[in-house]
């Protein structure tokens, strides 16, 4: 059965296909991908379904050399010419009704957090293991997904996921507080950049699973979460590695700029209807009737977050603790960033990609496309998302790397006859990977 929300985004679709559907007619459709200052920069080695060539922006390293080769011998990423992702647009037509094929099999679980809220974390697993129960030992990777800063867990999300849990990654989505059907115990959710959730999440899950590289991947908006969290955690985040799809990295300039309609009313629709359940509970904190009446992604932002009863504060006082490149200088783990050229939601590269971040870092990596949209990056065939492939090799090549990194530095075991055998020490990042 289809959900009201799915109708109502369903009704903006098609009430836009004639005026998308002439646009296109007239050639207006087509976002050109213009690399601005970084078309001579980067390393290029990968031609992609008709986009041009991809580049890899990153600081030299032990480690980007291992990326490079990784990435442009991936068999995955190849591809012919297609017109499909010449039309950004359109792609995100196709994302509001896309649906996973097949449904993914979900087990909730609540988390209860020290101030009495709850995030939730739905783990995907096959059918035959639902069934029968987990199976003996641990998992080697667990792939922690976050959604966009909507909560929405679009249909390219659970596909990243099904087919992360097809090559052998234990997929886990985090839900916030109030998103995605998590029960909201406290008026109050959380901001757009603040990790202290997330790192409770984190926690859990190398609690949970000690022995298994921990993984994590954002979607679009979402990755203002995931990047705060790395920079304000530093070399302390349990994480092995981690990557953002689209990411927005300046967020006060992505809300202050506007996006296109089609991608901001489905996602304000979908906020509204999950905090209007709890309406009563939110009355004591902010202004119930503003909050529901906001006509942008914007002013609710400033509703939830800047105009509380409480503990008012102004809109540039809120980015000074939410802006999720605030402490970048401080992390300590691989991040890939896939972005495209003609990203139609984050904006034109010039103002909206932080070059000198990836020059300057030995942590931040820029693989950039032409023509790949917000989350779209299409192919032909199975899977549909190049983009999806790209993040399983590079999380596959970090694992060879470290293990790589680890049987070069360790020192040679001494001989030991009878007693229990010597556990190795616990991984963490050292800064000389990255030199």
């Amino acid at each position: 059965m289809v959900s009201p929300e799915g109708l109502v985004a369903t009704a903006a679709v098609l009430a836009g296909l004639g005026l998308l559907a002439w646009r296109l007619w007239a050639g207006r459709l087509e976002v050109a991908g213009d690399w601005g200052e970084e078309e001579d920069e980067g390393i290029p080695f990968i031609a992609e379904d008709s986009s041009g060539r991809c580049r890899l922006l990153c600081k030299p390293s032990a480690l980007a050399q291992h990326l490079v080769r990784s990435l442009g011998q991936s068999a995955v990423l190849q591809g012919g010419r297609w017109l499909w992702p010449r039309w950004p647009r359109l792609q995100m037509l196709q994302q509001l009704l896309q649906l996973p094929e097949p449904e993914p099999v979900v087990a909730r679980e609540l988390l209860q957090l020290p101030d009495s809220g709850l995030v939730a974390l739905d783990w995907l697993v096959e059918p035959r293991r639902a069934r029968s129960g987990s199976g003996g030992g641990g998992p080697s990777w667990v792939l922690l997904l976050i959604p966009n800063a909507a909560g929405k867990v679009t249909g390219g999300l659970l596909q990243l996921g099904l087919r992360a849990l097809e090559r052998g990654f234990v997929p886990v989505i985090f839900n916030r507080r109030g998103h995605n059907g998590c029960p909201l115990t406290t008026p109050r959710l959380q901001p757009f950049g603040d990790p202290g959730d997330l790192r409770e999440a984190v926690t859990y899950l190398r609690c949970r699973h000690p022995a298994a590289l921990l993984l994590a991947v954002s979607e679009g908006s979402g990755s203002g979460l995931l990047l705060a969290y790395l920079g304000e955690s530093g070399s302390s985040s349990r994480l092995a590695a981690a990557a953002c799809i689209s990411p927005v990295f300046r967020g006060r300039d992505w809300f202050e700029a506007g996006m296109p309609w089609l991608y901001e009313w489905p996602l304000l629709l979908h906020l509204k209807r999950g905090l209007s359940r709890y309406a009563g509970s939110l009355a004591e904190a902010v202004d119930v009737d503003r909050l529901l009446g906001s006509r942008s992604l914007r002013e609710l932002e400033e509703a939830l977050f800047c105009q509380t009863k409480s503990h008012p504060t102004s809109w540039e006082a809120y980015w000074e603790h939410n802006e999720p490149l605030r402490d970048a200088d401080e992390a300590a783990v691989p991040v890939l960033c896939l972005c495209s050229a003609d990203d139609p939601v984050r904006g034109p590269p010039a103002r909206s990609l932080p070059l000198e971040l990836f020059r300057s870092s030995p942590y931040f990596f820029l693989l950039l496309t032409r023509r790949g949209g917000h989350c779209g990056f299409p192919r032909r065939g199975p899977g549909r998302c190049w983009g999806h492939e790209a993040v399983l090799e590079y999380f596959k090549a970090m694992a060879e790397f470290l293990r790589a990194e680890e049987r070069r530095k360790r020192p040679p075991r001494p001989r030991r006859w009878g007693g229990p055998a010597v556990e190795p020490p616990v991984f963490t990042w050292q800064r000389s990977y990255t030199r």
